[in-house]
């Protein structure tokens, strides 16, 4: 089965919308990558596009065999 692995690419924003971002970011304990997707899905969400998340890899321990 493979990763679910995030889409990169670059993206160019005005300084002063980044500094906004970085702040709104920090006040949700998320990085400024994780805020953005925050965003771009409850803007896509106010026009009536839900978004499924894609499941991301398992953390912490494997389980133990019975």
């Amino acid at each position: 089965m493979a990763k679910a692995q995030k889409k990169a690419f670059a993206l160019r924003l005005d300084p002063a919308l980044h500094d906004v971002v970085e702040r709104l970011a920090a006040g949700e304990l998320r990085s400024v990558n994780a805020e953005i997707e925050v965003l771009l899905r409850e803007a896509l969400k106010r026009r009536g596009i839900e978004v499924p998340k894609t499941a991301g890899p398992r953390r912490g321990r494997p389980p133990k065999d019975a």
